[in-house]
């Protein structure tokens, strides 16, 4: 009897939907004519070969059943695995002696079968690369289990061969119970900001939060706030000992693509990527983009997370190693120029779709050679990816202004206005405002530095900075004074910049000073035939006269905007304008007439995703029902809104 797994490690988080799912497979297997197949894939240091131990464990049914491990990187060479010197291997574990051992492939095939025949086995298959590998060694009786441990999916499997488990990173829960059990630590709950820190550090990798547990056990006296200062400066400089070689042979095991690809991965501006952005980082079309990507997918050296894909933190740590050894300086050069033009072009036509015609200074990019485009079915489609790669674009404002590309850098800025309309990420939208702002400063470019100061000067207000609004306002409106003989392009931005000037005094409560400006914008707008400038200016002069106590007047404003925008076809503009007009006819006592702009409102707030809008429009509902004696309805509404502000951290 062999048993050639180590003892249980003492400790083992999480993995209980993977185990059940396993036990329950082993539980339905009875009657077939063939072994279980169990295939685990993920990147190394995820603890897949020890999860593998534990379902062995469980799986041996008798004290008599044999239970084998085999490393099939032990065996390979060049990459290629001698499936016959496995089976020598296994033959061996199974008793056979050295000198009874066939010499050709097919003998010990059936040597193979003859001694797995009517024997129960549980075989662990580790660092497995191809399926090819695997179905030589499947022992014969049905009785027996096989668990392969893989860094990605063995596509060359049959479907149906086995049953296949993808192990993930632990989420930050399970990784904190791990790190607790593996240090029993007080310097953790002392600490929780730096606790946290190096549970985010690991990336959920148990071989990361296992070198981290012997850190703190080594370094008893540091504080946990030095020591992740420490810790991230060593694994991000030398890896983890633990699974740096095997990192390295997956990346050297890889084609000139792939391998250029994963080096240029390294610098990539997403959390994660789209297999689009990925083609377009490597930008040698798309053929070879999805060959490459399919590697990084087979080599387990990215991790697969619905259309996306992505590299923790740890593995774009060795991936930087990699390019800085081996790729050199012009590559990752021109990857991060080509990533962050594709963005910025993918970015642009979102905005187009999702703001549609309105005030933009930037070129349109031309299309990116070797990489696709992307098509953006209506408004909302094009405002999900706004959402959903807002990290990709605010980290690509980042990179371009590191890099000395002013014109990319304030030009993205543009698109991300339109998002920022609807997701308020004030951090990433100071950051990346101010270095639209900066950019455009050191591009020598006027109107975009009008327009970059324009834009920063709203979320400033919006977090209570008026000063420094003002300063940014003063300054655009000074930059554009000096503009000299000025196109009706450049009297369009002026007029913008007013528009904002009058933006600031409502948000300071100077109602008057709003309307003024409002009024000084609209007249601008009229007289260079702007119709959108018209609409924008009208609305908001009907939100400044209704603050100032005349309902009945911005009732007569806002329904003179609304009209324009259904005439226009904006959608979004619609929307607002009939929220704000049904506030005019709710002050009025018309609550009849209200109700449905503010339905209205809140459908297009929910297909936008903008929450802050619909809880403001819940509100709205709930003044009108509780005008029309509807207490129930009215509870509704704000319990709704509530919920919504609570989930998105409000403080109420």
């Amino acid at each position: 009897m062999a048993y050639e797994i180590p003892p249980e490690t003492a400790h083992f988080v999480d993995r209980e939907p993977e185990q059940a799912r396993v036990f329950r497979a082993a539980a339905e297997w009875a009657g077939q004519s063939r072994p279980l197949c169990v295939a685990l894939s993920g990147p190394a240091g995820i603890g897949r070969t020890e999860l593998a131990f534990r379902l062995a464990r469980a799986l041996r049914q008798d004290p008599n059943d044999d239970v084998l491990h085999l490393d099939l990187d032990d065996l390979r060479r060049d990459g290629v695995v001698e499936v016959a010197d496995a089976l020598g291997d296994l033959l061996r574990s199974l008793g056979v002696r050295p000198e009874f051992l066939e010499h050709s492939f097919k003998a010990r095939c059936r040597q193979y079968w003859t001694h797995t025949d009517g024997r129960r086995l549980v075989v662990v298959l580790d660092n497995a690369r191809y399926g090819a590998e695997i179905v030589p060694l499947l022992p014969v009786s049905a009785a027996s289990v096989v668990i392969v441990v893989s860094h990605g999916p063995l596509h060359d499997l049959e479907p149906g061969a086995a049953v296949e488990l993808t192990v993930s990173p632990l989420d930050d829960g399970h990784a904190r119970d791990l790190l607790q059990r593996l240090v029993a630590d007080p310097r953790l709950a002392a600490e929780p900001e730096a606790a946290e820190g190096l549970v985010r550090l690991c990336s959920g990798l148990p071989a990361a939060l296992h070198v981290t547990g012997r850190w703190l056990r080594r370094h008893r006296l540091r504080p946990l706030s030095r020591l992740l200062a420490d810790l991230t400066t060593e694994l991000h400089e030398k890896g983890l000992p633990e699974v740096e070689a095997v990192w390295d042979a997956a990346y050297r095991g890889l084609g000139p693509d792939g391998a250029l690809l994963y080096r240029l991965l390294g610098d990539d501006p997403g959390w994660d990527f789209t297999p689009q952005a990925a083609i377009a980082l490597l930008g040698r079309g798309e053929d070879a983009g999805y060959a490459a990507l399919e590697e990084l997918d087979a080599a387990g050296l990215v991790e697969v997370r619905g259309e996306h894909r992505r590299l923790s933190e740890l593995l774009r740590a060795h991936a930087r190693r990699r390019a800085r050894q081996d790729g050199g300086g012009p590559e990752r050069v021109d990857g991060r120029r080509r990533i962050v033009r594709w963005y910025l072009r993918q970015a642009q036509s979102a905005d187009a779709v999702a703001a549609g015609p309105r005030l933009t200074l930037a070129e349109p990019v031309p299309p990116v050679p070797g990489a696709p485009d992307l098509e953006f079915a209506d408004k909302a489609a094009a405002a999900r990816w706004l959402e959903a790669e807002r990290h990709a674009l605010y980290a690509c404002v980042r990179i371009a202004y590191a890099a000395g590309l002013d014109a990319e850098a304030w030009a993205l800025c543009e698109p991300l206005w339109t998002h920022f309309l609807d997701h308020r990420h004030y951090a990433d939208v100071l950051d990346a405002f101010g270095k639209g702002v900066a950019a455009a400063q050191r591009a020598g470019h006027p109107r975009a530095l009008i327009r970059m100061r324009c834009q920063l000067a709203r979320p400033l207000w919006e977090q209570g900075d008026f000063a420094a609004a003002e300063r940014e306002l003063g300054q655009a409106l000074t930059a554009h004074a000096a503009l000299g003989s000025m196109t009706d392009d450049d009297r369009k931005l002026g007029a913008s910049a007013v528009e904002f000037r009058g933006m600031l005094h409502s948000a300071r409560g100077d109602w008057a000073g709003a309307a003024a400006d409002f009024e000084a914008s609209r007249e601008v707008h009229r007289a260079i035939d702007n119709r959108y400038g018209v609409l924008l200016t009208t609305y908001r002069l009907g939100e400044a006269v209704a603050a100032l106590g005349d309902p009945a007047q911005a009732a007569e404003l806002l329904e003179e905007a609304r009209d324009m925008a259904i005439d226009q076809n904006r959608a979004r503009m619609t929307a607002r304008t009939g929220f704000a007009l049904g506030k005019a006819l709710h002050a009025l006592g018309r609550n009849t007439e209200a109700r449905p702009l503010y339905d209205f409102s809140l459908t297009a707030a929910r297909k936008r995703g903008a929450h802050a809008d619909e809880a403001r429009i819940l509100d709205a509902l709930a003044e009108v029902a509780t005008a029309e004696g509807d207490e129930a309805g009215a509870r509704a509404h704000r319990e709704a809104a509530h919920t919504i502000r609570a989930a998105g951290g409000a403080v109420e």
